[in-house]
């Protein structure tokens, strides 16, 4: 009972939380005895999904979020069917969106947020594809004053993890950590939209970073920019190739990101060339 008075006298001191209380019966009848996943985690604002209530019961517990109507962002860029594509600029929007999301976590709440599992499976889309962050079960709390996180081992999806947060060789685990997810959320946006066809030998053994890199290199290069769809494109490609640079001090914060998805595309730089290397041995997988 100590829990959960706690818990109600938290809510009650914080007029910004309006939570409904849900007995575990009704839960359970109101979800199909928990047979679907709708996301996990959620703060006060539009691009982040939203906290509706609460429930308490013995060792049951569980948090209620808005229902989003239109899935997860996955389904929608990685489907083959073509009345499951979104425009460019739609793609755009929701690639801005989800930065706002992370600048809010970043820099919009009295404790940091680092979400540390950005992927297009944990952005919702509601009724209007406007995008929402889900799913904070690996999210870390960091102090406003402190510019980095210490964290005890990996955590996140494979093809998304900064090398930083399995290798401290690299720099320090930060907001910076979210930014690489981001750019490669953007290359999966990217990628599954145009379903681009170009190939490279023993791609399996190819470094990601570097192969997209001299593709994006060779195609600026080839010819300008023609239509608005392209340059959307081709912006998306590299604000992504920034957001994934090896060292988090080369990369931008989330708010730079935003000013640069909002921007033309010829105030954008090329960014240096990714380069992976394990540090040494030593430092690799160290905490």
């Amino acid at each position: 009972m100590d829990n959960v008075s706690n818990i109600e006298k938290i809510l009650k001191d914080h007029d910004s939380f309006t939570l409904k209380r849900y007995r575990y019966s009704k839960l359970r009848k109101i979800t199909r005895s928990f047979k679907d996943k709708l996301g996990e985690g959620g703060f006060g604002m539009v691009n982040v999904v939203n906290l509706l209530g609460f429930c308490l019961h013995r060792s049951k517990r569980a948090l209620i979020y808005e229902y989003m109507v239109n899935g997860s962002l996955d389904k929608y860029i990685y489907s083959e069917e073509s009345k499951m594509a979104l425009g460019w600029e739609k793609l755009q929007q929701i690639a801005i969106g989800i930065a706002r999301g992370l600048e809010y976590l970043h820099r919009g709440c009295n404790t940091r947020i680092i979400h540390f599992d950005i992927k297009p499976h944990n952005v919702l889309l509601d009724e209007d594809f406007c995008p929402k962050i889900a799913d904070f079960g690996l999210a870390k709390l960091c102090h406003l004053k402190d510019s980095a996180l210490s964290i005890a081992e990996a955590r996140g999806t494979i093809g998304f993890i900064a090398p930083e947060v399995f290798s401290r060789g690299f720099g320090a685990v930060s907001t910076k950590s979210d930014v690489y997810s981001y750019g490669m959320v953007l290359f999966d946006m990217v990628g599954g939209r145009t379903n681009a066809k170009e190939n490279t030998e023993n791609s399996s053994e190819a470094y990601f970073p570097n192969w997209i890199y001299d593709c994006l290199v060779k195609d600026l290069e080839s010819h300008e920019v023609t239509c608005e769809t392209e340059e959307i494109a081709r912006k998306m490609t590299l604000v992504a190739m920034w957001c994934i640079q090896t060292r988090p001090v080369n990369r931008p914060s989330i708010s730079r990101v935003i000013e640069m998805l909002e921007n033309n595309i010829n105030a954008l730089e090329i960014p240096p060339k990714p380069f992976f290397s394990c540090p040494s041995p030593l430092q690799c997988f160290s905490t």
